[in-house]
């Protein structure tokens, strides 16, 4: 059986909930592999929507298993809540349909202060843009070997230990942000306090992907945030706190990256943005609104607006190296739809130089001029399409023109939010 990765290949937001959910179908157990609860993934199902940022997206679906891997980051109190809205709409989340890797850090109120803090203490221009969530230094105590991670909720008696050593470290510098000292007490009872609702859900995940891999169940390994965010390959340091690169998908949860067979791009037709970092082909114009506008193009977890721009062909060309991708769901084609054509980037200009990837270093990053390809638009519409029959010819041509610039084909056509609107090209689960 063939396990699937999916990621996204722009800076997220590429639609990633509808093909998870399409996919999820068809899978035995879908696993979270990186990331936080800054991620949002919007699921439609049957006409009701499920808005998911912490919980993989199987937990909506009878009869599957959902996996939040080691790589992940947990808010517990944000994980607990989450679950308690899908219960209100009648999704039952259990030990029966959700694990949690027991080796998978904590995210603490201490770690949501610090991130606001230092965003509010950063000058205009330096700014991040963090959702303030805590995931940037919960993933500095991991790799600071001082996180409090979920298995150490079932020992309470070395809990003080782990405790001190955390607020030896956090404690030096909220003394110098001017802030107040927090008491070891007051953490213990943080912990002690969501330790019964989290602790059912613990597992060794690896085993239990290592099982079912064994027993032949399909698994879909589900990537947050896009590739252009990863904290090493994304436009740093504008970037999210993990790698969100497929290749995270094998340490994030626990299993040998043979057993990754299909690496499924979310792109979307154009290209959009949240918060700071360069966009080199954003618009700031009709078009930019009009594509914002009928994308409804606002975060799921933020709110706030998508800057929006044309397809940038030289940044999913290296998304497609970065990941190994095999395959692309192209999503959000119909927003195209109306225009008289339709620029796609090829690359770049920079010093006079023409260059076919993005450099890395920010200052090159912030001054690439993008060169243009002019391709006609077409008449009609593409939404609802359910065939190739059903696109307008010239939509077919710069779906084929994308296929070109980028060196991946398409596997699926995404033609509205609802998942039957889907053209599928190749089966990712394929045997």
């Amino acid at each position: 059986m063939a396990n699937v990765v999916v990621v996204g290949s722009q800076w997220g937001d590429e639609g990633k909930g509808k093909i998870v959910d399409w996919l999820s179908e068809r899978a035995d157990l879908v696993v979270r592999f990186q990331g936080g609860h800054n991620a949002g993934h919007t699921l439609v199902i049957d006409g009701v929507s499920y808005k998911l940022s912490l919980l993989p997206s199987g937990v909506v679906r009878k009869g599957k298993m959902g996996i939040i891997g080691n790589g992940v980051v947990i808010d517990p109190h944000a994980l607990v809540a989450e679950m308690g809205r899908l219960e209100k709409q009648g999704v039952t989340v259990s030990p029966d349909n959700l694990r949690i890797a027991d080796n998978a850090t904590l995210i603490l109120s201490l770690h949501r202060e610090l991130d606001g803090l230092r965003e509010d203490a950063a000058s205009a221009g330096t700014k991040i843009g963090t959702t303030r969530r805590g995931i940037g230094p919960a993933y500095e105590d991991k790799v600071g070997r001082r996180a409090v991670r979920v298995m150490d909720l079932a020992n309470p008696d070395t809990l003080p230990a782990k405790i001190e050593r955390l607020l030896t470290h956090h404690n030096a510098l909220r003394r110098g942000l001017g802030e107040a000292e927090i008491e070891a007490s007051t953490l213990l009872e943080e912990l002690t306090s969501v330790a019964d609702r989290i602790l059912p859900f613990r597992d060794t995940v690896w085993k239990r992907l290592d099982d079912a891999r064994s027993a032949g169940q399909r698994i879909l390994f589900e990537g947050a945030q896009g590739t252009l965010l990863d904290i090493d390959h994304g436009t740093y340091p504008f970037v999210t706190s993990s790698n969100t690169v497929a290749g995270q998908a094998a340490a994030g949860a626990g299993i040998g990256p043979g057993a990754l067979d299909f690496v499924l791009g979310i792109t979307k037709a154009y290209t959009t943005r949240v918060g700071e970092g360069p966009f080199p082909t954003e618009l700031n114009d009709e078009v930019g609104q009009y594509l914002g506008e009928k994308g409804h193009e606002f975060g799921t977890v933020t709110g706030r607006s998508r800057r929006c721009g044309w397809f940038d062909a030289a940044l999913v060309r290296q998304s497609v190296a970065v990941n190994g991708i095999t395959g692309i769901a192209l999503t959000k084609l119909d927003v195209l739809d109306g225009l008289e054509s339709i620029k796609v980037c090829t690359g770049y200009r920079l010093d006079g130089i023409e260059l076919d990837f993005l450099p890395a270093s920010q200052r090159a990053q912030a001054n690439v001029e993008p060169i243009y390809e002019t391709l006609d638009g077409w008449d009609g519409t593409t939404a609802g399409a359910r065939s190739w029959a059903d696109l307008p010819a010239q939509a077919i041509k710069y779906v084929r023109r994308i296929e070109e610039l980028i060196g991946a084909p398409i596997a699926l056509l995404s033609t509205s939010p609802e998942r039957d609107d889907t053209i599928l090209v190749a089966d990712p689960f394929r045997d």
